[in-house]
């Protein structure tokens, strides 16, 4: 008898060891940097659309997109307009400009314009970012941090509805919608060259695109826009690429 509820057991664990098996795994919420890729090779613009706001949804440098386009300051797109968002396979097209027309192009560009920086060396981002002062966003509790290989790749503060935001360096809006899924309202903006930042899930908005914004600038209010709480994300990228804002931020 004993030999048989020994037997009982053995069959009916492993029979519920198959079952659980059966089972769908749970989701897998990371995403490395090859998921983060454009899904698809090109982009056609709609309405509302920026070349800075399809560049920052595809993870890449606004600078890269405007020079696989041959697109120039101050990066005009239109609506139907169909946007390379990898780099051309075709010698031809990669090309440089002659001598002759990247001289007119450059006596072409207002004198605060500084020329394209994508023929210079790289810098890396702690190099460029010792030029940049950087300020909290907002005040709050550190809701969560950046992951590299996570889904976040910002930082999240707690917070009331109302609550101000301002810039966290000086620079120029060049996005201000709710055109990105899951940012909600959202407000980008480009400190120089190689680096922008982004407040996401605002409530009221007080800037435009265009506009040029003073470091500490009050620019929204916070909100939940595209959350379930009142919150700010914010994110810095570095050339296209999401980095840990807490690395540049004063610390606490």
């Amino acid at each position: 008898m004993k030999s048989w509820l020994k037997l009982s057991g053995a069959v009916f664990l492993t029979l519920g060891m198959t079952a659980c098996g059966s089972f769908p795994l749970p989701p897998v919420s990371e995403l490395g940097k090859e998921a983060r890729q454009p899904a698809s090779a090109y982009r056609i613009v709609q309405t509302g659309d920026t070349l800075y706001s399809i560049a920052w949804e595809s993870g890449r440098d606004y600078q890269d997109v405007a020079r696989w386009n041959h697109i120039s300051p101050p990066y005009l797109i239109k609506p139907g307009q169909r946007l390379r968002l990898y780099p051309p396979s075709n010698a031809a097209e990669k090309r440089p400009p002659s001598e002759s027309t990247a001289k007119s192009q450059i006596r072409s560009r207002p004198p605060s314009e500084q020329p394209d920086q994508s023929s210079l060396p790289n810098q890396t981002p702690s190099s460029a970012s010792m030029k940049l002062n950087w300020l909290w966003p907002t005040q709050g509790e550190l809701l969560e941090r950046f992951s590299a290989n996570g889904p976040n790749k910002g930082i999240d503060i707690a917070g009331k509805k109302g609550q101000p935001i301002i810039a966290a360096e000086t620079g120029q809006v060049v996005y201000q919608g709710s055109g990105l899924r899951g940012y909600g309202q959202l407000i980008i903006i480009k400190h120089n060259a190689d680096f922008l930042s982004a407040y996401a899930h605002c409530d009221k908005i007080y800037v435009k695109e265009g506009n040029v914004i003073k470091r500490g600038q009050k620019i929204a209010d916070m909100g939940s826009s595209g959350t379930d709480r009142a919150m700010l994300h914010f994110e810095v990228r570095y050339r296209g690429a999401p980095v840990d804002p807490l690395a540049y931020l004063p610390r606490k």
